[in-house]
């Protein structure tokens, strides 16, 4: 047990010692910004205040906090530390939140602005900054939250289970992978939004209505149609969205306006779907999946049988 405790302390110290040291790395990149962009910006005015609070959000506020937690970790009060740390958690996620509007915002100042195009250009060529660019110290705080999670589950797993510190350090890392999950559902909803406009601008038809709320993107490729009666196979594009299948053909190579599109053929609704794998379930060639509709059956085949699998998987799970 001594052996046992000994060795939780030796990691434990370790990763206070790696936690503090990254932390005065953050805390510098974070100043750079703050120093460099922030102070001066306000001061000059070369940015107006509502585009300013768009650009730079919270990131005073999360400098501030993670100032705060360095003081705690230097002096050895990991457990106060953590408690005013929670406090400022939801910081975090309110800055994933703005950022992609703070990108925006940035880019257009940047093409309109040129007081503040040639100042951005001035500071990003100062030693400091070793090279990097205003856009490369944005998405810092987001990158060190994934960095807290790591960190305070390994304090987490060296400490003795009866010490007042394992309670907080367990309060913190629940914490920490809540606003973490805040985090990443703000960057899949923001990457389905992004999925969805790309497919309803590489369609066209009017049974192309991709852009609907609450619906999801799940993969796309090429498969061959079977015709029921014997003609000769299809090869189709089809998208495969959490509510519907959709199937569509190249446009005519010399088309004026929609060369480099495709048309929409047909638009399968899922929510009365079943699937099932004709063959393929063998190792053979490839494979041939039917999907079946009140009204319709669709056959699928492809050589490969990796991608029909997969296919499969991906129809059964949507369906379900």
């Amino acid at each position: 047990v001594e052996d046992q405790r000994a060795r939780w302390e030796r990691k434990r110290s370790r990763t206070a010692k790696e936690l503090l040291e990254t932390e005065y790395k953050y805390l510098e990149q974070l100043d750079l910004v703050l120093t460099y962009f922030v102070t001066i910006l306000k001061a000059k005015g070369t940015l107006k205040p509502a585009v300013l609070e768009t650009v730079f959000g919270p990131l005073e506020s999360l400098y501030a906090a993670s100032h705060v937690l360095s003081l705690h970790l230097e002096e050895g009060n990991l457990g106060p530390g953590l408690e005013n740390f929670c406090q400022s958690l939801d910081l975090y996620g309110h800055y994933a939140e703005n950022l992609e509007q703070a990108n925006k915002t940035l880019k257009e100042e940047v093409r309109k602005n040129k007081s503040f195009r040639r100042f951005k250009k001035l500071q990003e060529t100062r030693p400091q900054f070793q090279g990097r660019e205003l856009e490369d110290l944005l998405p810092l705080p987001l990158q060190r939250l994934h960095q807290y999670k790591h960190f305070f589950r390994d304090l987490l797993e060296n400490t003795s289970p009866d010490t007042a510190e394992y309670q907080k350090l367990a309060k913190t890392v629940k914490s920490v992978c809540e606003v973490s999950h805040w985090v990443q559902d703000i960057f899949g909803k923001r990457e389905n939004s992004m999925q969805l406009l790309r497919v309803q601008k590489l369609l066209k038809g009017q049974k192309a209505q991709v852009l609907t709320p609450g619906r999801w993107y799940i993969r796309e490729g090429w498969l061959l149609v079977v015709p029921a009666k014997g003609e000769k196979l299809k090869r189709r594009m089809f998208f495969l969205f959490s509510d519907i299948l959709i199937a569509a053909k190249p446009c005519h190579p010399l088309h004026l306006l929609n060369s480099n599109k495709l048309s929409c053929q047909a638009a399968y609704p899922l929510h009365q779907c079943s699937v099932d794998k004709v063959f393929g379930h063998t190792q053979s060639q490839g494979g041939l999946l039917s999907l079946s509709f009140p009204h319709k059956t669709l056959l699928l085949m492809s050589s490969n049988q990796q991608e029909i699998n997969d296919w499969y998987w991906s129809l059964t799970a949507a369906v379900r």
